[in-house]
């Protein structure tokens, strides 16, 4: 399962819809809306606009850092960061995703009802230069310790989604390589099936 996040500031073309539906057609069928840097109301836009693109595709939609937006447009997801899920808690009515860092946060995230948790980084990536990669023994060992889906997040690429998801991950999320070339989904895909 890829999970495909956005970032519109990395898009080529300056066309996230256009690079969300490509990712799309080339076979994610979630997609993670995360424009940390837009209003509420400039998000709503965004957000209905991508709700209605993915709902053609059958996909789910899963909103970062905003659980009002997420909420109000009916998404299938809340994805927060640990702290705030701890602290504020997440959504009564929709799944609720966790960014967690370490086998005590994931462990945390479940016990207060996490539905999924996001793993990372796994692997070295330009979004967190100099950050070092957690590895796949990492998502091996919260594989062991948790029951909820695991989604990896962090450099992963074809040269290493097989060893991702035979660690445990139930899916893996990419961000720069997607909004570059959306067709890395189906290369993606294409190694895992």
């Amino acid at each position: 399962m890829i999970y495909v996040v956005t970032n519109r500031k990395l898009i080529l073309d300056d066309n996230l819809f256009g690079c969300i539906e490509k990712a799309l057609d080339y076979g994610t069928k979630n997609i993670i809306l995360r424009e940390k840097d837009l209003s509420y109301e400039e998000l709503y836009k965004v957000a209905s606009k991508m709700k209605d693109i993915t709902d053609r595709y059958e996909a789910n939609l899963i909103v970062n850092g905003n659980l009002r937006v997420a909420e109000e447009i009916k998404a299938y997801a809340y994805q927060s960061r640990f702290i705030d899920f701890i602290q504020k808690g997440g959504s009564k009515i929709i799944k609720n995703g966790v960014s967690i860092h370490s086998i005590e946060e994931a462990k945390r995230a479940e016990e207060n009802g996490a539905d999924y948790i996001l793993v990372g980084n796994i692997y070295e990536t330009e979004c967190k230069k100099g950050l070092k990669g957690k590895g796949t023994e990492f998502l091996r060992h919260i594989a062991r310790e948790i029951t909820i889906p695991e989604i990896a997040i962090g450099g992963i690429s074809e040269k290493n989604i097989v060893a991702v998801m035979n660690s445990g991950a139930k899916g893996a999320a990419i961000m720069s390589s997607a909004m570059k070339d959306p067709a890395v989904v189906k290369r993606l895909i294409k190694k895992i099936i």
